[in-house]
């Protein structure tokens, strides 16, 4: 099925100004709303406290609710309505580490009945210590950062033919990360860090598909945790999964493109560069719109159909869809062609 024809001729390499201005607006506001909330809204996941739902017989008012908390020392908790209105569900969010024994379930249970008059069903009880949700959240960020550093190996040694070169970076990289973590460097620092170092050695060592790629990556990372800041939403494991999956999505879409870059280059070898990729880029634009489109209406039905548990890795996917779908074409693109034309500047 041919979405777009394949001769249609988009300037999309002339719109790079703008769409770089764009991207930098989203990532500003994105650091904004993270410097604002001193960094993403972690969930029990990362934060460490204990999570509840409890679901009542008919709607209650959350003041009793936390009337009901404060009879059991939970006086710090947060309560917010969970699902739909008819079903009448809580979440109970607490900072402290709660036990889970039968005894903490049948106080919980009594307290909330005494305090709204109603009926209480705990539903679930999650508890995660602070030292779990620390070494949950320093895994999480290794995790990305693994993810990224093993991509690099893959363009590098797919598109340039320098494996070696690529895997020796990547492992010098990793060993002077775990090196470091040993001392009690803080690890998003650490991350942070190398990140740059790795950027700065694609520069040096003229990886230039490899660049693209994760520059891509990390502008779709970035802005999806920004505008779950902006939204105040909570920052679990699913998230960490969902973003780990962005991550894989976006990548699968710049290699499509990238693909059809590396043949045109060589097909068209007398051909501006630009008009190349921008060829190249109009030719996969069917395949991106009808991939993005599926993906989007799977999500999309999670999102809306999925219920309370699973709807914020749907929103996640959704912002990555999107975003990933962007950026192959207006981020990951345009810096392989200011490289090309870089290269080609230099053998003149």
């Amino acid at each position: 099925m041919q979405f777009i024809k394949s001769d249609i001729q988009l300037d999309f390499i002339g719109k790079r100004k703008p769409a770089f201005f764009f991207s930098a607006i989203l990532i500003l506001i994105s650091l904004i709303s993270l410097l604002i909330h001193k960094g993403p809204n972690y969930g029990i996941d990362f934060a460490g406290g204990t999570l509840i739902q409890v679901q009542f017989e008919a709607a209650v008012d959350i003041r009793s609710i936390k009337n009901g908390l404060k009879q059991l020392n939970l006086d710090d908790s947060s309560v917010q309505q969970f699902g739909e209105t008819k079903d009448h569900e809580y979440l109970i969010r607490t900072a402290q580490s709660e036990t889970t024994s039968q005894d903490f379930s049948h106080d919980l249970e009594t307290a909330l009945s005494a305090a709204t008059g109603q009926s209480a069903d705990l539903r679930r009880i999650e508890m995660v210590g602070p030292k779990v949700g620390k070494d949950l959240r320093e895994k999480a960020l290794f995790a990305m950062f693994y993810a990224l550093l093993f991509i690099t190996i893959y363009i590098s040694g797919r598109f340039e033919m320098k494996w070696m070169l690529s895997a020796v970076m990547a492992g010098a990289l990793m060993a002077a990360v775990y090196f470091l973590s040993i001392f009690n460097v803080s690890i998003p620092f650490l991350i942070f860090a190398a990140l740059i170092v790795s950027l700065c050695l694609f520069w040096f060592l003229e990886l230039k598909y490899a660049m693209g790629a994760i520059v891509a990556l990390i502008h779709d990372v970035f802005i999806t945790i920004g505008i779950f800041s902006i939204f105040d939403l909570e920052f679990t494991l699913p998230i960490i999964a969902a973003l780990l999956t962005i991550i894989g999505y976006s990548l699968n879409d710049t290699i499509i493109v990238f693909d059809r870059i590396r043949e045109n280059l060589k097909r068209y070898a007398k051909m501006a560069i630009d008009d190349t990729i921008n060829k190249s880029i109009n030719e996969t634009l069917s395949r991106t719109i009808l991939t993005s489109m599926t993906t989007l209406m799977v999500v999309i039905t999670l999102f809306v159909l999925g219920g309370g548990i699973i709807h914020d890795f749907a929103m996640a996917m959704i912002i990555g869809v999107l975003i990933g779908t962007y950026s192959s074409i207006f981020v990951a693109s345009p810096i392989l062609s200011a490289w090309q034309t870089k290269g080609k500047r230099r053998q003149e």
